[in-house]
């Protein structure tokens, strides 16, 4: 069983869905109880940074989700979900995140022809091996909804990057975590694939 944090941010029908289409059973929770006994996580995210954390505090899930990564399951977050796992945003402000992994959120730059939010399909950059990606042609595009991106102070987590603008993280991995900015829920064929590859482990 997977289970989908639902703290009224995330488009969970869809991660749900996705889940369901592919035979896999997926329960959405919002309790820590719930958390705490989980065997994989996925942590979806759409909106403001500063508000998810503050969701998060309000159900008093921070240090569920903390905890249960710290144990090394599988989990997965997806977009903001991935950027909730750092340890600051610069998100309308500057806001404390989850600090599970080192490093810091950022805005696209204003650029000439650099629309953001950046949004649509783009190719990833395989760095290494990940056994989320595992086999996926090296060249594979997702769909991207977001206007801000992760720097990891440690490069050894990085799993891909791509290219919009600056070249930036577009996955990460260490150990069974796993995070996303790009949406595998909407990304057809390949994101289906990667969501079988987390389900398997």
């Amino acid at each position: 069983m997977i289970s989908i944090i639902d703290y009224g941010m995330g488009n969970l029908r869809s991660v749900q869905k996705a889940f369901e289409k592919l035979g896999i059973a997926a329960e959405i929770v919002t309790r820590p109880d719930q958390v705490r006994a989980a065997k994989k996580i996925v942590l979806p995210g759409v909106g403001a940074f500063r508000d998810a954390m503050r969701e998060l505090q309000k159900l008093e899930l921070v240090e569920p989700l903390r905890q249960f990564i710290h144990t090394d399951r599988p989990f997965l977050g997806i977009c903001l979900g991935l950027q909730l796992l750092f340890d600051v945003s610069y998100e309308d402000g500057e806001w404390p995140g989850l600090g599970v992994l080192p490093g810091e959120v950022v805005r696209f730059p204003s650029r000439p022809n650099l629309k953001v939010p950046h949004m649509g399909w783009n190719t990833l950059e395989h760095i290494g091996t990940s056994r989320l990606l595992s086999g996926l042609p090296s060249d594979a595009s997702v769909y991207f909804v977001h206007s801000y991106y992760v720097i990891p102070r440690d490069n050894s987590i990085q799993a891909t990057c791509t290219e919009y603008g600056p070249r930036f993280t577009s996955m990460v991995e260490r150990g069974n975590l796993f995070a996303t900015q790009f949406h595998p829920e909407k990304s057809q064929k390949v994101g289906l694939k990667m969501l079988s590859n987390f389900a398997a482990l």
